[in-house]
Formats: structure tokens, sequence, C-alpha cells
């Protein structure tokens, strides 16, 4: 049951991960965005932004919520403590590195909320995942390619 949800999981993550990589290659030539690249964005480009925030928080949210225990749990891993000790023994795995998870979770949060009059940080919000959206992706596919080591392992 572990293995199948884990499975749908990483099926989940590669429609989040699409979406990001067409949404960045659409904005690619407003990057780095400032205040007047913002402005200038057409209709599409404007989903195309939204689109790649909302991917980007549905990626981490999966990761932080689902993913993370459950592959620590497949490793035989007690999962039954708090959050931040599970990103410290991701972090001794080698899967990811917590300062720059903490940074990404703190960028996600300043994108997911409006800030009237304050479009420098929005604007550094969309430059740091768009900077740091790789790093997400690869923490998924290293634990993709895990999962698989461990599942083909058992076969």
């Amino acid at each position: 049951m572990l293995e199948k949800k884990l499975f749908l999981y990483f099926q989940e993550a590669q429609k989040h991960i699409d979406k990001i990589n067409l949404s960045k290659e659409v904005l690619k030539k407003h990057y780095p965005f400032t205040v007047d690249t913002l402005e200038e964005l057409t209709e599409i480009e404007n989903d195309k932004l939204d689109v790649l925030a909302f991917r980007f928080a549905k990626l981490q949210d999966l990761l932080g919520e689902k993913i993370f225990r459950n592959i620590l749990n497949l490793m035989g891993y007690n999962t039954q403590k708090p959050f931040i000790e599970i990103l410290g023994e991701l972090e001794r795995e080698g899967l990811i590195d917590i300062k720059k998870w903490i940074a990404i979770r703190n960028a996600r949060n300043a994108i997911s909320h409006e800030y009237p009059y304050q479009e420098d940080k929005i604007i550094e919000a969309i430059n740091f995942i768009i900077e740091n959206s790789s790093y997400l992706i690869n923490v998924t596919y290293k634990l993709q390619r895990l999962f698989n080591e461990i599942v083909s392992k058992r076969s």
C-alpha cells in the first residue's frame, strides 16, 4: 500500500514539474523580474506566473506533507516525530538541505499571499522561485530514484 501511494505521489509530482517547466519557459524572457517587467506581462504570461507559483507551492506541499514521511517510512525510519526531525533525517541521508528547504518554504508563503504596495517582496519571491525551482525538482527526482531502487530490491 505504501509503495502504491508513493508511486501515485510521484506521478502527481511529475505533473507539477511539467507545469513549472512550461511556465518558466514562457516567462524566461522577463527574468529576472523587476517592477517594469511585471507590469509588461501579457495576460497569458500573468496566467503562467500564477501557474508557476501555484505548482511550485503544490510540489513543495506534496513533498513536505506526503512524500518525505512516506519515503523515510519505506526506508525503515520511525516517522512519528515532528516535521523538523523528519527534515533532519532527510538531510542526514543527503536528500535535502534544511536551510534551503526552509528558504523555499518562506518564498512559497510569500508568493501565496497578496502584499498590496509591496511589489518588491512579490518580485523577490518570484525570482527566488524561478531560481530555486530546479532544486525542488532535483529533490523530487532524487527521492523518486531512491524509491525506485528500494522497490526494485524488494521485487
